[in-house]
């Protein structure tokens, strides 16, 4: 009957690393980080296609409280958090866009796991400008934008038109300035 038993909890444990090792395209990606890592992919909604996020609200890295009201025209929203190596990756270049196109691009962080410790350091480190939202939480801003388009990976950034609809996802690290610059550039021009 121990071997009977051994023997079941065996298939059972290999059944189980089997399932890890799905071709469902999720399994693959958490590995040993514990988050879900995006490829890179750009997707670009067409303008009678997008939709607005709900309104959120939630505290500031570096205290007070953000609305989403407050955002106006193109704006870019980057949820990140301060132990994810493709967040880090990112950092410099989003400072870079940051530093070009700040004056007419409102920039939001939405930190999705640190306290306001963490992510003040993440920024300093990083030459990060613009605020974050701490969101870890309520998942205010991130439930936001559920329904109209998911930020299932970390990093995301989003950009919202100058309607405060989603124009683009960029699902993974912004590793240079080139993608995140035209489709910036694409909806300051409409």
């Amino acid at each position: 009957m121990r071997r009977l038993r051994i023997g079941a909890a065996v298939v059972v444990a290999a059944l189980a690393l089997a399932g890890c090792s799905s071709a469902d395209g999720v399994a693959g990606q958490v590995g040993d980080a514990g988050y879900i890592a995006g490829d890179g992919l750009v997707t670009e909604i067409v303008p009678d296609q997008r939709q607005a996020p709900t309104p959120f609200t939630g505290p500031l890295a570096e205290g007070g409280e953000f609305d989403s009201a407050s955002l106006d025209g193109v704006s870019v929203v980057n949820f990140w958090y301060a132990g994810c190596p493709p967040c880090r990756i990112e950092a410099p270049v989003l400072a870079e866009l940051h530093a070009e196109f700040g004056d007419e691009v409102d920039f939001i962080g939405v930190n999705t796991r640190d306290g306001a410790a963490q992510a003040i350091a993440f920024e300093e480190q990083f030459g990060i400008e613009y605020p974050s939202i701490l969101d870890d939480e309520t998942s205010s801003a991130q439930l936001a934008f559920s329904g109209v388009v998911a930020p299932n990976a970390v990093p995301t950034t989003l950009v919202l038109d100058g309607e405060g609809r989603v124009a683009a996802r960029v699902s993974g690290a912004v590793s240079d300035t080139s993608i995140l610059s035209t489709l910036l550039q694409e909806e300051l021009a409409r």
